[in-house]
């Protein structure tokens, strides 16, 4: 009897995890990720070690997680992405070098030490990006203690980012170039070249303090045709909402 119990539980436990996994696969793939993480939480509270269902549950979390950590960053909430990208990474630890994403998040949310850190992570596994260069250079600038001369004494050296017109980006934030110089370089390169030189340069006018010249370089990167469908276009446009927003706030309380 107690057999035959213990084996009734067994079936009904294994029925049940495999009606949560569909629910969180469709969920997921519709892209509610909230509700497959919901539909998972019990899944998750297991040891995945020897437990089919409760490792395939963690790799859908991470996932649903990440996903919504970028739905999140998109519309603004950016202390609500770095929560979810830190939870996928509870879950998936060996993710944590490849994080670039968090890494942003981090910078939006002013948590520019961790920033750091972050960015510091990602160049031991993407050593040749002068993207990453650049995201802890101005995570370095904003920092405690932080300054643009700290930060280019820091400014991780890149040799072979191909890409027009990164090796100009880098040499500006290294303060051996001007904006002008990057935007030159962009010109005739097409409008994925032109997205990334105002990008870039906006956030490096922002960085040495020429705040309203910044804004409107990056509102024509986030306005850019090329930008419309890919994440960095998405931080131009996240980066305009956040500063107009703050500026907006800091115009209110004159």
């Amino acid at each position: 009897m107690a057999i035959g119990l213990v084996m009734c539980a067994s079936v009904a436990r294994a029925q049940d995890d495999e009606a949560r996994l569909a629910s969180a696969r469709a969920a997921y793939r519709s892209g509610d990720f909230t509700k497959a993480i919901e539909e998972l939480g019990p899944l998750l509270k297991r040891d995945p070690k020897g437990d089919r269902n409760a490792a395939m549950a963690r790799e859908y979390a991470a996932a649903s997680f990440h996903h919504r950590g970028e739905q999140n960053f998109r519309e603004g909430k950016v202390k609500e992405s770095v929560a979810d990208f830190d939870r996928e990474l509870e879950l998936v630890p060996e993710a944590a070098a490849g994080h670039w994403q968090r890494g942003i998040s981090l910078y939006y949310a002013k948590e520019y030490e961790k920033g750091v850190a972050q960015f510091e992570l990602h160049q031991t596994v993407n050593s040749q990006d002068v993207e990453n260069a650049v995201w802890h250079f101005l995570c370095e600038v904003r920092a405690p203690d932080g300054s643009v001369e700290k930060a280019r004494k820091n400014l991780i050296p890149i040799e072979r980012d191909g890409r027009v017109p990164m090796k100009e980006v880098h040499r500006m934030f290294a303060g051996e170039l001007s904006p002008e110089d990057v935007i030159k370089a962009a010109k005739d390169a097409g409008d994925d070249a032109q997205f990334y030189a105002d990008l870039y340069v906006g956030l490096y006018e922002e960085s040495i303090g020429k705040s309203a010249e910044s804004l409107a370089t990056i509102k024509r990167a986030a306005k850019n045709p090329s930008s419309q469908n890919h994440y960095m276009g998405d931080v131009a446009r996240v980066h305009v909402k956040l500063r107009s927003k703050e500026a907006g706030s800091e115009g209110a309380d004159k």
